[in-house]
């Protein structure tokens, strides 16, 4: 079984106990699950359900390492770099996005 969810603009195809990099979101600092109710497609083993845009009365439910807080890692540096030609400026910047990592536990349909 697995499902398409969509979280912070992006969609992830998700089965139980896959383990990926999400978006920071607002949770609580103690929190042990999240609940991702933004369901786009749900495949069982003999069932397709495609949502019109999301599929009803369906979520995903994923766990933490063992805290929300523990659980928010740094994503590798990008420099971007601003150039103006023939003006001889140039700017570089870097930059590290945060993302929580979590592990799908349960896929309710």
């Amino acid at each position: 079984m697995y499902a398409v969810i969509e979280q912070g603009g992006k969609q992830y195809k998700v089965a139980e106990g896959d383990c990926l990099n999400i978006e920071l979101t607002e949770v609580s600092p103690d929190a042990g699950t999240i609940e991702l109710d933004k369901v786009l497609f749900v495949c069982d083993d003999k069932k397709v359900k495609i949502g019109a845009p999301l599929v009803k009365n369906a979520k995903v439910i994923a766990s933490f390492k063992t805290t929300a807080a523990e659980a928010v890692v740094k994503g590798e540096k990008l420099y971007p770099m601003y150039f103006t030609r023939r003006k001889n400026t140039r700017r570089r910047i870097g930059h590290r996005q945060k993302s929580l990592q979590i592990t799908i536990d349960k896929i309710q349909a």
